[in-house]
């Protein structure tokens, strides 16, 4: 009874009143604009360029080593993964005769020079790739002494350094194929991938700098962003968020406070993650995964790990629910 369902087009953000903006990836133009002034936009981006994420324990770190390139910076960004000749050529052989997914019709995605494909940069010569995102120069390999003859890089993607993004690695290679190809870059013959690479039409707001940590836009606190247009990928997800969002907008309403679900759970990592742990310059939608909550302490067995990450999370969610 306490419910009006007005079906008519939003084009613009209202001016007061509480509200919860879940348009979701295929935001209509005239709205697009309106959260893009509200918000900038440079912070509203209109598709996925998203390259594949590894889990940090899963690198091999005897054959990959840190390093900034010539060494700039106080810290060593870059974890790097050396190539020879002959890897790097059976590497580029791989990216073009992979088989890739295709664009649906209502995607229409352009290709940006920022952003492409790595298989279509590795269609445009056999050595593109090591004048762009493979380049080996500046980079030292311990094991030699010497620049590789390419090299492939990751950048931290989360505060907890548990998440690391294969840099400049967009792609639109399936799946299965990803996996493959990606497992025979030295150092990553055993890695495990918090989420695989793509491009697709998707709008969505860098929510990192945006959002506060109950979902409302910091500029204009009436307003509270929910679903995939926050950056979270999947269906649960994405539903999760909304239930958050419609649980702190009900608390709002009452005067009450409620406080966001624990870091050690899986809603409070997405939370956490979407509103202020990721990486906000190189925000990209994301699932929910091991990688995005806090570390389990002192030293574990891998088999023993995700047991303890599932204990620890229903003792945290029984005392939030307690609270």
């Amino acid at each position: 009874p306490n419910i009006t369902v007005v079906r008519e087009r939003v084009d613009a953000l209202p001016s007061e009143g509480l509200t919860i903006v879940s348009t979701g990836p295929l935001t209509a133009p005239g709205l697009a604009e309106s959260i893009g002034a509200a918000t900038g936009k440079d912070a509203l981006a209109f598709f996925d360029a998203i390259a594949p994420i590894v889990h940090h324990d899963s690198i091999d770190m005897s054959v990959a080593w840190m390093q900034s390139r010539w060494d700039k910076g106080e810290t060593k960004d870059y974890i790097n993964c050396a190539m020879n000749k002959e890897q790097y050529l059976a590497f580029h052989t791989g990216l073009i005769e992979g088989e890739k997914t295709e664009f649906k019709e209502w995607e229409n995605v352009p290709y940006f020079e920022g952003c492409m494909p790595i298989e279509v940069m590795a269609a445009r010569g056999v050595d593109t790739l090591r004048y762009g995102p493979m380049k080996p120069v500046g980079l030292d390999d311990p094991r030699t002494g010497r620049w590789p003859y390419a090299v492939v890089q990751l950048r931290q993607d989360n505060a907890s350094g548990t998440l690391w993004n294969i840099v400049g690695f967009q792609t639109k290679l399936k799946h299965a194929e990803q996996v493959r190809l990606f497992r025979t870059i030295p150092g990553l013959e055993n890695a495990e991938f918090a989420r695989l690479g793509g491009l697709h039409r998707n709008t969505f707001i860098r929510s990192p700098e945006l959002l506060d940590p109950t979902l409302r836009l910091k500029s204009r606190p009436h307003i509270r962003f929910a679903g995939q247009i926050t950056g979270c990928e999947g269906y649960v997800e994405s539903a999760s968020i909304g239930l958050l969002a419609g649980r702190f907008a009900v608390a709002e309403l009452r005067g009450e406070i409620l406080a966001p679900p624990p870091v050690e759970t899986a809603l409070g990592a997405l939370l956490h993650h979407i509103t202020g742990a990721a990486e906000a310059e190189t925000y990209q939608p994301m699932n929910v995964n091991f990688g995005l909550f806090p570390p389990i302490s002192g030293r574990t067995k891998k088999a023993d790990r995700k047991l303890l990450y599932t204990a620890r999370a229903r003792e945290a969610l029984a005392e939030w629910i307690a609270a």
